[in-house]
């Protein structure tokens, strides 16, 4: 079971489990983002059931994971990968803004694995992947919203998996460092932020892995039933600056930031 199937990570996962053989439940609030993966799934030969679903909604996410049981017979793996981004400082930003991201990425995600649960721990060697990030290792400034949701599904999988140790079940939580999804584009930006000059740097500078690798080493890392598993070179390297200086990167930070600032001030 994949939310966020429709696009970026979510989709690439399930093209590369439909080319394993898995059968398929795909969730996503995107409906022609959805048939388009479901298409692509089915051509492999997968078994696909596809519903339009806001991960949001308890009802909804209840009810897709009733029509799992039902029509393929239960579940053993579920990736809660859906996620939106917002960015501007807290000063700056709408409530709205923040509480949506807060309920796509933190309740949404406890909605998903809450739902698919019960047959996860009733398949007797199930797996649940959760979608942190390298926000959630280490903090920066005007993305206020996605650090505290993405410290939280780290807290949540940690947790969850000491919960289910014993039960047959492992807790995977990912941690993806840039990617060349479609995140940003459909972001939410503050009105003091360059909403196409935050858009061409991240896709310019931090956007390094394709959805394509980035499944490919997520799906090493669950069959290993890793506690964590990070994409890319730069989460790698967030995950060490965060066990070299702990804390004192909240200091560090805002002085490289000047420091850059004014070394293009100086070579504009």
């Amino acid at each position: 079971m994949i939310t966020g199937a429709a696009a970026g990570i979510g989709r690439a996962l399930a093209v590369e489990l439909a080319r394993r053989g898995a059968r398929l439940s795909l969730l996503d609030h995107d409906a022609d983002g959805l048939e388009d993966a479901t298409r692509r799934c089915e051509a492999i030969g997968a078994r696909v059931l596809a519903q339009v679903v806001d991960v949001t909604d308890w009802d909804g996410m209840q009810a897709a994971a009733a029509a799992v049981n039902s029509e393929l017979g239960g579940v053993d793996l579920v990736f809660a990968a859906a996620g939106v981004i917002h960015r501007g400082s807290l000063l700056d930003s709408d409530v709205a803004d923040v509480e949506r991201v807060m309920a796509v990425n933190w309740r949404g995600l406890m909605y998903t694995v809450k739902a698919h649960l019960p047959a996860v721990v009733g398949s007797g060697d199930g797996r649940i992947v959760t979608f942190s990030s390298a926000y959630g290792l280490v903090a920066t400034p005007k993305y206020t919203a996605y650090n505290s949701s993405k410290f939280a599904v780290r807290g949540f999988s940690e947790s969850l998996r000491q919960e289910l140790a014993g039960a047959g079940v492992s807790v995977t939580c990912v941690f993806p460092g840039g990617v060349r999804t479609s995140i940003i584009r459909n972001g939410s930006f503050a009105p003091s932020e360059n909403r196409d000059a935050v858009i061409r740097g991240f896709e310019k500078r931090v956007a390094r892995t394709d959805p394509e690798e980035a499944a490919t080493i997520i799906l090493s890392g669950v069959e290993r039933r890793r506690a964590r598993v990070f994409v890319g070179v730069d989460a790698r390297l967030v995950a060490g600056l965060a066990r070299l200086v702990g804390g004192h990167y909240q200091d560090l930070v805002p002085a490289v930031g000047r420091l850059l600032r004014r070394l293009r001030g100086r070579s504009s």
